[in-house]
Parts: structure tokens; sequence; C-alpha cells
């Protein structure tokens, strides 16, 4: 696939062809799930140009944010960004990456906007104009990151391996990729892969779910989690006709830069949620098959127990254990048994 014409196709679609959400022409880059109540709450904070000509196909944003660095990846017109720009207060700070000139002026020309919107005293975010392929360029450092979030984004790379690799180089150690996309059932014929209308309706460039385990692996990245998913309807007869036989579905996924394991070990390791996440007082959700009740021990896995334990979720919990002494395969239960499990959520 040309990396020039893909980007040209991408560049045209995104900053020509879509003047708002009124003009897609399928359900993949819209959302396919309910935002939770809180952000709805601050979405009403966004300004309607930016929200307008919003075409991501999740709700990426995680919890526990306060203070943290957080990059978008294919930022658009910014909407995810302000969203961030709440949750890490004015001690935090979001970065704001596209290559699409024309959505990039519209997040730009609100910026000052919402910082007056959020009684900041300055702007808590910054936007630059480049690819998500060469994060150096943009002036993202090695290790100055603390979370990483896409929303309906990736997909639209045709170096996909290459941003992940910069993901992870950017990324803190114990730092998160939490991200939504269109993920498919099958691998993309090759004749359909650079349809331009295809590929900016987030279809022809989706990801093999197997080929995005096997990628995060040869990365050095294992047990990437499924969060949520919910199906994408092609909405278009004529899309409907060309790329039909393909099941698309909208998926939330997670993955920290750890060393972990590529199966679920049993070391006997507990955790135990405080309830002290912000908005969270009940219960946290890690994965589609972890609901940590607050004050209720949880036997984990080696994976989960490290997931919580060396990233920032870390004073959250009340950890026990360690790995001096291992009992086999970590005992998964039912498990879930959706297209996200086999993505590396195994336990």
């Amino acid at each position: 696939m040309n990396l020039h014409t893909t980007h040209d196709d991408v560049r045209h679609y995104y900053g020509d062809v879509l003047q708002s959400t009124r003009d897609l022409r399928t359900g993949a880059c819209c959302p396919a799930e309910a935002m939770p109540p809180a952000l709805r709450t601050l979405l009403e904070d966004v300004h309607p140009e930016v929200k307008d000509r919003f075409y991501g196909c999740g709700s990426p944003l995680p919890p526990a944010l306060e203070g943290r660095t957080v990059l978008d990846l294919g930022c658009g017109t910014g909407r995810d960004v302000y969203l961030l720009s709440r949750l890490v207060g004015e001690s935090g700070s979001v970065i704001g990456v596209d290559m699409t000139p024309e959505q990039l002026q519209v997040a730009t020309r609100h910026q000052d906007w919402h910082a007056r919107r959020y009684g900041h005293a300055q702007s808590n975010v910054r936007f630059v104009e480049g690819y998500i392929e060469r994060l150096a360029a943009c002036g993202i450092a090695d290790a100055s990151v603390d979370v990483v979030v896409s929303n309906c984004v990736l997909n639209l790379s045709p170096e996909k391996e290459q941003v992940f690799a910069e993901i992870f180089r950017v990324l803190k150690p114990g730092g998160e990729l939490y991200f939504s996309d269109v993920f498919a059932d099958r691998r993309i014929p090759d004749a359909l892969r650079t349809d331009p209308v295809l590929l900016g309706e987030c279809l022809a460039g989706a990801l093999y779910i197997e080929d995005f385990r096997r990628m995060l692996e040869r990365l050095g990245y294992a047990d990437a989690r499924g969060v949520s998913q919910s199906p994408i309807p092609l909405l278009d007869p004529q899309i409907e006709a060309r790329i039909g036989m393909v099941g698309f579905r909208s998926m939330t996924m997670r993955a920290f830069r750890l060393p972990l394991e590529d199966r679920c070990e049993d070391y006997g390791q507990m955790a135990t949620y405080r309830g002290s996440i912000a908005g969270l007082p009940h219960a946290f959700v890690l994965d589609d098959h972890h609901r940590f009740e607050t004050g209720n021990p949880m036997r984990v896995c080696g994976n989960t127990f490290d997931m919580l334990a060396q990233s920032r979720f870390a004073a959250h919990f009340d950890l026990l254990g360690d790995k001096r002494v291992h009992f086999g395969l970590f005992d998964c239960g039912t498990g879930p048994t959706t297209a996200a499990a086999s993505a590396g959520a195994c336990c």
C-alpha cells in the first residue's frame, strides 16, 4: 500500500468530503456505544463546531488521568482532546496529532474558548500537524507520555505496525494505550484496501483481530485487553454489496507498556479496589471480564496484577502477593467468549 497515496486519500476524505457527521455513509465512524454520563456532562462544554465534525467510533477516555500527559492520535477537530483537557486538569497536558489541516484549523481556533470555558489560566492542550507513524517528527520524545488514546483512526494508517511501535516508544514504562477502532473478522481483500470511500469510512483498513494480537506480540507487548465492543452497521447498499462479507466491530482496547507473559499464570495474587478513582466509587472495570467491586478481594493472574501494580492504577488498589511461587496456568473460569478474547485477554 502506497503511504503517500493513502494519506492523500484520507486527508481528502476528512478534509474535503466530510463536512459533518451527516456526510458519513456507514456506522463505522460513529459512536457505537453510549458515552458514560460523567463524560456526557463534560461534552456539553465542548464547542458545537468541534462536536459536529467528530468521526470517532467509541469513547476511549480512561479514568484516573488527573495530572497526566495524554497523547491523542488522529485528534481531528479536537473533541476528545478537549474532554481530556478537563480530565487531566490544569496540572496535566494533552497533545493532539493529526495530518488534516482543515480539521486542525477547527480545533485550534477554539483553543482559547475552551480554556476560558474550563476556567484554566492558560490552555493545557496543543495541536501538532503530523503523521501518527512519525511521532518523533512531531516532537514526541521517548517515554514522555502517560496515556495514548485514539478514536477510530489507527485503521486509517497504511503502516500500522510502525504506528504501534511509535506508541510504545513514547509511552512511559507502565503507561497505557487505550483506543477505540474498527476491527474485522477476517483480512480485508487486497482489491478493497485502497478504495478511497471504504478507507475513509474506516472499513478498508480495519485490522483482523488475530493479526492485531500477532502484531503486538512481535513488538513485545502481550495481553491486550478488550474493554467493550459493538457490531457496526454498513447502512449504505453500495458499500454492503462491496464489502458486506466482512463482519466489522467497534472495539475499545487497552494495552500497557509492561513485560507481560503471553499466558495468564497463577501466582496466588489478590487485588482489592479501594473505590478511590474519581467517579467510580463502587467498581472499576479493567476489561470485559475484570470488574473489581469496591472492597471485594479478587484473585487475579500475574498479568492483571502487574497491570494494576505497575501503572497509574496502583494507588487505587490493595495488592497482595508476588511471583515467588508459581501455581501453573490461571483458572480462567468461563472467561470471555467474544472476539475480544482472542486479542490476548485470556483470564
